[in-house]
């Protein structure tokens, strides 16, 4: 069972005595008498599958693992739903003891005693650390009888990020059915676009969100993996725009950044189209020099690489756009490397080119290389004059899962052509690191700009 495999290697790295403390998330008050939709917490997931609230594991360095969970209540589960009940969580879940989350106050100080080291999430659930202490000090009271309580809190997060850093086969598999259903939903999106407008009705963004969340549960994703950016015209210069009442016009470009959550994972797709099938001249121009800057960042993705090797990549090539198209002067910004030196892209490009897929859209893990992650140098900013601390980036290995996406947003300015005013392209696919380089699992949906045509013809 894979929950059970992952729950041995961590204990495996509590150490002598350790025992971890996990809790899942809380449910959260929407409005009166009304909670939000529950999600689990990512990391309780990991290593239980379990999907109920109000649940907890603790697990000991020699595997013994213990479940709280909310007791079986008929009157509760009529409203709420059938709950699995301590009784049935231990079979169903592979763990060795279960009790009542009510009991919580008094098992968890018992599981507590005679250990060396309490390991739990730092800064992730709110008045956790508390919870902790108070635990700890019904421990200390017996010391006097013989009890010894333990002296070092680490934070579990540490070796759990590292665990989901790297995808196993299971996690893989979800991670591309996630990414097949979302490339639907975007090529639905796009069609629906251009059909509504040469059919002379109304488009709005929201319209094309619906479009998106249809085709999500249509094909079994419980929800967005994040909110849906829907951005027509100069709403997708925007970074975290999201999908509104504007009205989408023919000859505007459309920005959708969306993917579905399948069964825990996540997937996260941008494509950025013309609202009715044909790009302008100026928009393809834009667009080819995104598009180069991704597919030199794809190139520069395999293990043994960095990870920022994939951002300096798409940089120069975004850079040297810039100056062709003349969204940068070479009279002011100077040669390429100049503009690369000086940050002087990030006018038109402000954000890093990936981060970590999995779990969480934005997933866990260091983007620093742990084996170097003393080496430290000092580095100037160029735009801001502070120093920064810089260690090695993180070297990328088969089964990591990262995001690669390049961007330009070009707002009106004076010194800016104005046939580029108010485009916001992004380019974004979901790379499964291999050893020879990367699949991209969410090419189902076309990128090439003629093939972004014929689809919405």
């Amino acid at each position: 069972m894979i929950y059970a495999d992952r729950r041995a290697r961590l204990a495996a790295q509590l150490g002598d005595r350790g025992v971890a403390i996990i809790p899942t998330a809380t449910e959260k008050p929407r409005n009166r008498d009304n909670d939000y939709l529950f999600r689990f917490d990512s990391y309780f997931h990991y290593l239980t599958g379990f999907n109920e609230p109000n649940a907890w594991l603790a697990l000991r360095a020699d595997g013994h693992s213990t479940l709280f969970c909310n007791p079986k209540d008929m009157e509760r589960e009529i409203w709420d739903g059938i709950r699995l009940g301590p009784d049935a969580a231990p079979e169903a879940l592979g763990i060795q003891a279960a009790y009542p989350v009510t009991e919580l106050g008094t098992k968890l100080p018992e599981l507590l005693e005679n250990q060396a080291t309490v390991w739990y999430p730092f800064a992730v659930h709110p008045g956790l650390e508390t919870r902790v202490d108070e635990w700890l000090q019904v421990v200390r009271r017996k010391v006097r009888q013989g009890a010894s309580c333990p002296d070092t809190q680490r934070d579990v997060c540490v070796l759990l990020d590292e665990m989901r850093m790297i995808k196993d086969a299971h996690e893989q598999d979800l991670m591309r059915r996630a990414a097949h259903i979302s490339a639907g939903a975007h090529i639905r999106a796009m069609q629906v676009c251009a059909q509504r407008l040469r059919a002379g009705q109304e488009v709005r963004e929201y319209h094309l969100d619906a479009e998106l969340l249809h085709e999500f549960r249509q094909h079994g994703s419980q929800y967005p993996a994040y909110g849906s950016i829907v951005a027509a015209g100069a709403n997708a210069c925007v970074l975290h725009y999201r999908a509104d009442n504007a009205t989408i016009e023919a000859g505007e470009l459309v920005l959708i950044d969306a993917g579905c959550e399948l069964d825990g994972y996540a997937s996260d797709i941008t494509r950025t189209f013309p609202a009715n099938g044909r790009f302008s001249g100026p928009q393809r121009a834009l667009y080819d020099v995104v598009l180069n800057a991704q597919e030199a960042a794809v190139a520069a993705t395999r293990s043994g690489v960095r990870f920022v090797d994939g951002h300096e990549a798409a940089v120069r090539v975004l850079s040297q756009g810039l100056l062709d198209l003349g969204l940068l002067s070479s009279d002011k910004a100077g040669t390429l490397e100049d503009v690369i030196e000086r940050r002087l892209y990030s006018r038109f490009y402000m954000h890093r080119t990936g981060h970590w897929l999995g779990m969480d859209v934005h997933d866990c893990g260091s983007y620093v290389e742990p084996t170097e992650q003393h080496q430290v140098s000092d580095r100037t900013d160029p735009v801001t004059g502070a120093t920064q601390k810089v260690r090695p980036s993180r070297i990328l290995q088969p089964g990591m899962v990262l995001t690669i996406e390049p961007g330009l947003y070009v707002r009106a300015a004076p010194d800016v052509p104005e046939a580029y005013w108010n485009l916001g392209i992004r380019i974004e696919d979901d790379a499964l690191v291999t050893s020879k380089g990367c699949e991209l699992i969410t090419r189902g949906v076309p990128v090439a700009p003629d093939e972004i045509e014929r689809l919405m013809a």
